[in-house]
């Protein structure tokens, strides 16, 4: 994958000349030389590297050297830039300093141009082998230029591969089949429909849609059908003569003779007619890559068709919402099997229907539970296991323990790569780079985006746009990933938001595999391993216990003067850590993330971190510190620091030296065991202001008074502020700092003190009516106000684009109903009150509420009834009632709620737990009004303080049918 490691270099070194280059001096043209060079490697690169795995050896050789050589080259420069580039002083003693340094590193810069001069002299060997290989293969630079990084070779194997899950009579198929012949057949519009399935590789899209268009209803009411395979190579010509051939035979008419001859226009024109005058047709486009076929392909299709419909197969979100947008079409997700379903496949593959033995049912399921109801993988794997001895429970649990390592195989396993390798082929380089670094966390790890988001920037993976933030960039590289099926979104933080994300299993096997070919990343568990040959760039820990002594041993083979990152994920051996933190403030001087969070055992780091001159991204998040030392404003180029959830509770003055600090976030919780009481903030210097390059500052200590809030409206870049211990009487203040941070997105404002003794948070000093309402805050999606409330802020019924309120401990009176100036902002979609409200009851009005998706109420003792009118919350998901201990009665009209697909109720009262429990009869009217609520859970204390968690159908479901 050197491409994508070629890409990235010349996107650094570009950067470097920029920025860097007046300290090359005559060195300058041989930079520019290397880059000039590599840049005429990339195109063929491309097109090289998709031929890799069949290429002689001798090429495989030679796309090691361009790898290398772009590193090398990247780390020359940076150790150049770490020499050089700090002595910026002015003046007498500048003069003096600069001359001193000088004489001391003459030696030092001539090192460097001799390490250059070797470079280069590589990069020309390297060329001459670029034009051997170039007409050896017969690839110019312009035919690698084209969409397509994948040969016939490679596509022949995905469709062998939608062959396989055809043969298989895939189970768990008839749901989905009935749903998508339903959409196609109701209605009786004119108009065409778009029917797309979208999902990742090996899902069984084909399969799915091929008995869709193949059922007997389905022939019947479309008498033309047409099944068009595009892949990501199609021929457009070679598609057109195809449908039209296949539409003539299905229409009974003699295929024109002349079409081979024929522009690329007048085909699309004879399709078109012969539509136009045709029946209802069915024509299918199977896998699907780029929303541009659609654009073109669509012109083709008459738009008044007789109710004929297209379906679509694709991988790709954007393709698949593309193609329905216009017919107001569906787009069907596919899911994976469940897990009941991929035994049944599992079992009928291996043991021709028959039930697995007892001795291989744990290591069978641990084998299941890789595939994570992917058909491809089931099959394939099934294939696998039937060719084992069934008597031999080891050499299942071989390929258990080896799943990721038989995909580097040649048999059926191999197949399972090719068509995953296919999305990722398919990728642009730099969204490659940022799928290949996933490879940091362990299997099965739940990521929290935006750690990776962070991490991604850090690396310099993300490009600078102009006019668009950095984070907005990287976000929509995510975005990107996830429609491309890709990345798995898990949770999320509220609407648009992702949160937690994974990678299926088996990707994330081949993406291993691709990350080691290009030594990426090196990750060690603690257990004992040999060290890799080649420099170590990126070192990750991961989970895992070993011997100290062994550690101490293998630590002399590490070479760490290239290593570029240092991550910690899930560690828990802080010892191993320590030791390799010790040796890598040492030893490595190009260092630029160090991402120490969650080691809890740590209390400070070594000094000689300071004097990383090129560290960007410092996470010590969840460590024992306290003090941060003055020599912090060494890191110059430090871009994001997050000492979350330590014991720091005050910043230097140096800290301000750090001007391009984009990232900032220090605070300790209230309560570790409860977030509902805040957290503790930092001291900040009284010149916060002067750090302009902050988007995201939390959590500051506004105790001192209004000369910090007035600091903070200096921050005018600022996207996520998180402010604690706001007085009653600064809030004037702070709302004329809130109206100069109009990029501003999160805010949170928490007053002195902690629950009910919070002391007043008074925000009323903005008025809507005034000249600048329109700029106030508009783009903010996210607002927690911890603290009382005399009366809702006016301005926050005029946050439009609020998409989440928090109010904890607001203790709003019963005059001061905090849905009156919530229930028409037009995008909220989540609301959480903890302690917000002292008034008897709650209504929601009709016509209030309409995007709001979750609902979490809690703490509120006084709270008698709710009430829930016809035409309010329809779109509500989730609601969730905590510690509500007056409230006996459900919601008046929660039959209302339709799509309410969990209740949860926790500590509520013991008359209503009882009804729902115990004493009701299954035909009570209570029961009627939630029976079409699928999940309903009551958690509640036993009188020996014991904790209980019910699923109220677990023991219901069999009565009404709800399962």
């Amino acid at each position: 994958m050197a491409e994508t490691v070629l890409s990235f270099v010349l996107r650094q070194l570009l950067t470097f000349l920029h920025e860097e280059g007046r300290l090359l001096g005559g060195l300058r043209p041989e930079v520019q030389f290397i880059m000039d060079e590599l840049e005429q490697m990339r195109a063929f690169l491309r097109e090289a590297e998709a031929r890799e795995e069949d290429a002689q050896p001798t090429l495989q050789q030679w796309i090691k050297q361009v790898r290398d050589a772009a590193y090398d080259t990247e780390d020359i420069l940076d150790e150049f830039v770490a020499r050089f580039a700090r002595h910026d002083a002015t003046g007498f003693y500048g003069s003096v300093r600069r001359i001193f340094s000088s004489i001391k590193n003459l030696r030092a810069r001539h090192r460097v141009a001799s390490e250059i001069q070797s470079i280069k002299s590589r990069i020309e060997s390297i060329s001459a082998g670029h034009q051997r290989y170039q007409s050896e293969y017969g690839i110019s630079a312009q035919a690698s230029n084209s969409l397509s990084a994948v040969n016939d070779t490679t596509w022949s194997y995905s469709r062998d591969d939608a062959l396989l899950v055809e043969e298989a009579k895939l189970v768990g198929i008839d749901q989905p089949k009935k749903h998508l012949i339903s959409e196609l057949l109701k209605g009786d519009d004119y108009q065409l429909k778009v029917v797309s399935v979208v999902g990742m590789g090996g899902l069984g899209k084909t399969t799915l849609v091929k008995k869709v268009h193949e059922d007997p209803e389905v022939r019947r009411h479309f008498p033309v059908r047409a099944w068009v395979t595009v892949s990501e190579t199609c021929d457009f010509q070679f598609l057109l003569k195809d449908l039209i051939r296949q539409l003539h035979e299905a229409g009974k008419k003699p295929v024109p003779r002349w079409i081979e001859s024929m522009t690329t226009t007048q085909l699309k024109e004879i399709i078109k007619d012969f539509l136009q005058q045709a029946g209802r047709y069915a024509i299918v486009f199977d896998d699907v890559w780029d929303v541009e076929f659609w654009n073109t392909i669509k012109f083709v299709m008459p738009e008044s068709s007789r109710g004929s419909r297209v379906m679509l197969t694709t991988r790709k979100v954007d393709v698949a919402s593309a193609s329905c947008i216009e017919s107001r079409g569906l787009v069907y997700r596919m899911k994976p099997l469940s897990f009941e379903n991929s035994w049944i496949l599992f079992c009928n593959k291996i043991f021709k229907g028959n039930s697995c033995p007892g001795h291989l049912m744990d290591v069978a399921k641990g084998i299941l539970d890789k595939c994570e109801g992917l058909p491809l993988a089931i099959l394939a794997i099934s294939g696998l296991l039937a060719l084992k001895d069934v008597n031999r429970t080891e050499e299942w649990e071989m390929v258990r323990r080896s799943l990721g390592g038989e995909l580097e195989g040649t048999g059926k396993l191999d197949r399972v790569k090719r068509i995953l390798s296919l999305s990722y082929n398919d990728l642009p380089g730099h969204l490659k780079t940022c799928l290949l670094y996933t490879s940091i966390f362990p299997e099965d790890y739940e990521i929290a985006c935006i750690r990776l988001i962070n991490l991604w920037i850090a690396e310099r993976y993300v490009e600078w746009r102009e006019g668009i933030s950095i984070e907005d960039v990287a976000w929509g590289y995510f975005s990107e990933l996830v429609n491309r099926s890709l990345i798995q979104v898990t949770r999320v933080f509220y609407e648009g938001i992702p949160q937690y994300c994974r990678i299926h299993d088996l990707l994330r096997a081949v993406i291993l595999l691709k990350s080691r070919e290009q030594n990426m990343v090196t990750v060690t568990t603690g257990q004992l391993m040999t060290w890799p040959s080649d420099k170590v760039r990126r070192l990750v820990v991961h989970s895992g216990s070993s011997n100290n002594t062994q550690h101490h041993q293998q630590r002399r083979n590490y070479c760490f003067d290239h290593l570029r990152s240092f991550v910690t994920v899930g560690s828990r051996n802080p010892l191993l850590s320590k030791m390799l933190l010790s040796e890598i403030s040492r030893s490595s001087k190009l260092l630029k993330v160090l991402d120490f969070g969650g080691q809890n055992r740590v209390e400070e780091i070594p000094n000689e971190i300071f004097n990383l001159f090129h560290l960007k991204h410092l996470d010590l998040w969840g460590t024992r510190m306290e003090i941060v030392p003055k020599a912090i404003g060494k890191l110059q180029h430090l871009e994001y620091l997050n000492l979350g959830n330590t014991g720091v509770r005050e910043l230097p003055m140096e800290i301000l030296n750090l001007q391009k600090l984009r990232f900032l976030e220090v605070y300790q919780l209230v309560d570790s065991s409860d977030d509902d009481y805040g957290a503790h903030g930092f001291k900040a210097p009284s010149n916060m202001g002067r750090l302009l390059a902050l988007h995201k500052l939390s959590c500051i200590d506004a105790s001192s008074g209004s000369a910090i809030l007035k600091e903070i409206g200096k921050l005018t870049q600022l996207r996520e502020l998180r402010i604690t211990k706001l007085r009653r009487e600064d809030g004037k203040v702070l709302c004329s700092s809130l109206a100069n941070l109009t990029s501003l997105r999160e805010l949170s404002v928490q007053s002195i003190g902690k629950g009910d003794d919070h002391e007043i948070i008074d925000l009323n000093h903005h008025h809507p009516s005034s000249s600048s309402s329109s700029l106030f805050l508009q783009f903010l999606r996210m607002l927690v106000l911890r603290g009382r409330l005399e009366k809702m802020p006016q301005w926050v019924a005029h946050l439009h684009g609020l998409v989440r309120i928090d109010l904890d401990w607001s203790r709003l009176r019963g005059e001061e109903d905090p849905l009156e100036s919530l229930q028409h902002l037009p995008n909220l979609s989540k609301i959480n009150f903890r302690g917000s409200y002292q008034g008897e009851g709650l209504c929601f009005k009709a016509g209030g509420f309409l995007k709001l998706k979750w609902m979490y109420l809690k703490r509120m003792e006084g709270l008698r009834w709710m009430r829930v009118e016809e035409g309010a919350l329809p779109r509500l998901r989730e609601l969730f009632l905590q510690q509500l201990p007056l409230l006996e009665e459900l919601p008046l009209g929660i039959q209302h709620l339709i799509h309410l697909q969990r209740l949860s109720l926790y500590e509520m009262s013991s008359q209503l737990r009882e009804k729902l429990l115990e004493n009701q009869k299954e035909e009570s009217e209570d029961y009627r009004r939630i029976a079409h609520i699928p999940e309903i859970l009551i958690g509640y204390y036993t009188d020996d303080r014991k904790w209980r968690h019910r699923n109220l159908w677990a023991e219901k479901k069999k009565t009404y049918n709800l399962s």
